[in-house]
């Protein structure tokens, strides 16, 4: 067997260790950048190599991203400078005619349409037709890092491959790795402080969903496809979304959050109520409105077409059996 390209992980918090886990079982050889000495030493036991550092170390993720055949992105979709020295080192690949794969983790938050929670809008996004995701206007979420890697995609042409994956609201807890969602630990830690689940306006606002196992494995399906396919794939159309066919509003959300807790004893009422504007410190801050209250609806037909199948519970059965209990445990 022809042994695998080396991948440069730059992420290995939540979604990361699920794709880690998905790039060992594959025995892919693989460098990961952390932060913190204490996980350097449990993911070397696993027989990964890795890199002290952060996002910030610039000239350090120029190096290893051209050192490696693959980069794949996990960590903040939205800081530009990590972006711009990775797309450097690929630059550097490049010029040194080695091949180069890159896939970037952005979100559906790209999709956000002012709703503030006040209605589920019509429009779906579907993966196979990239003028739609092309179209999001630059001050989006997300899109001042996307719009420069689509740049980057049109600049190395035939000499690269660069795909991005729009994962949606993530949720779900992984027992291995104890690493927590975002959103779901906000509204729950939310509710514990306040007695109670909220959402944005009147909570209409719709999202796609999926579950961290689930896109961990989205991820394999993904390179499997880069690696084999031809850049110019990737020049018509560099975006994967991956949802798991399933969509909750924000008022579900709340209310499912509020029903769990009250029925473990947290909370003396199961309904959900509305933010006001002074709650929004203990939630995202001033970024509340705009991503808590936005409509996100996505449509992963290219993964899908790939093979690429979702198994994990759904989002109300984990927050159930899992999430919540977890998060309670903490």
């Amino acid at each position: 067997m022809t042994p695998r390209p080396s991948v440069f992980l730059v992420g290995a918090g939540y979604i990361g260790l699920n794709v880690l886990d998905q790039l060992l079982a594959a025995e892919y050889p693989v460098t990961v950048l952390t932060r913190h000495a204490e996980q350097a030493s449990a993911l070397e036991s696993r027989g990964v190599r890795t890199i002290l550092g952060s996002l910030s170390d610039v000239e350090l993720l120029t190096a290893q991203v051209a050192k490696h055949t693959i980069t794949i992105n996990t960590a903040s979709c939205d800081d530009l400078p990590s972006v711009q020295a990775i797309l450097t080192g690929i630059r550097q690949r490049v010029a040194a005619d080695t091949p180069a794969i890159y896939i970037h983790t952005s979100g559906t938050g790209a999709l956000e349409d002012g709703a503030s929670g006040m209605y589920k809008s019509d429009k779906i996004y579907h993966d196979n037709v990239p003028e739609d995701i092309e179209a999001l206007p630059s001050t989006s979420l997300h899109r001042h890092v996307d719009i420069p890697i689509a740049q980057a995609v049109r600049e190395f042409g035939d000499r690269a491959k660069i795909a991005v994956i729009l994962p949606p609201f993530v949720y779900g807890f992984n027992p291995v790795h104890k690493r927590h969602s975002i959103a779901l630990p906000v509204l729950i830690r939310f509710a514990l402080k306040h007695g109670f689940a909220g959402y944005v306006g009147e909570g209409l606002n719709t999202w796609s969903l999926v579950h961290v196992m689930d896109l961990g494995r989205a991820y394999l399906t993904l390179l499997a496809y880069v690696e084999k396919s031809s850049p110019a794939v990737f020049l018509e159309n560099p975006y994967f979304f991956a949802e798991n066919g399933s969509e909750a509003s924000m008022f579900d959300v709340a209310k499912h959050v509020s029903q769990v807790l009250h029925e473990a004893g947290k909370l003396e009422s199961p309904e959900a109520h509305k933010f006001v504007e002074s709650d929004y410190d203990d939630v995202f801050g001033p970024f509340t409105e705009r991503g808590f209250g936005c409509n996100s609806r996505s449509r992963s037909v290219r993964l899908q077409e790939l093979g690429w199948k979702t198994t994990e519970k759904d989002i109300w059965t984990s927050l159930k059996e899992d999430d919540a209990p977890a998060i309670l445990r903490d």
